[in-house]
């Protein structure tokens, strides 16, 4: 069974064994629609969702105070690959990009997608060149032209000394 990585716990929360996480998804409600996760091999039934600011804060059975939630500090959540949203058109999971072969907009050979950097204004697609060399070109219409997952490439628009950053 593939498991997906949602979040990473990085704190407990008070004493009855909440667990604040940092969410990989730019859907925190996500946590509100999934019924258990994993974290590392164990599974946990999520019994409460809530939220502040961008982080989820999650009550999982069998946790039941802060030394059970500290134990599974700096731990991963995963959830099965059946439970993976559907996507809106032009939204990718990391995991598709990744590998996903970037030319430019003549069609030039530039490297591949290495890594997706998320970060507040946007995110920002880490292509390795073929001398592996590696830059950051933000994932924006400006230079993001067009992708097609069906022959897995991208087609971006490169500006004077991006690749130098």
């Amino acid at each position: 069974m593939d498991r997906y990585k949602i979040g990473k716990i990085v704190n407990a929360v008070g004493l009855k064994g909440e667990v604040k996480v940092y969410n990989y998804s730019d859907y925190k409600e996500r946590f509100e629609e999934i019924e258990t996760v994993f974290v590392e091999e164990t599974e946990y039934r999520i019994m409460n969702a809530r939220y502040m600011k961008d982080v989820a804060i999650l009550k999982l059975e069998g946790v039941e105070d802060r030394n059970g939630a500290e134990a599974l500090k700096e731990k991963d959540l995963y959830i099965p690959e059946e439970m993976l949203r559907i996507l809106p058109e032009d939204t990718y999971y990391i995991k598709d990009l990744i590998g996903i072969k970037v030319t430019d907009s003549n069609g030039k050979y530039v490297g591949m997608i290495s890594d997706v950097l998320k970060n507040n204004a946007q995110d920002l697609y880490e292509i390795e060149l073929e001398n592996k060399k590696k830059f950051l070109l933000p994932a924006v219409e400006e230079f993001v032209l067009n992708i097609n997952m069906e022959e897995k490439t991208m087609q971006v628009k490169l500006i004077e000394g991006l690749m130098d950053l």
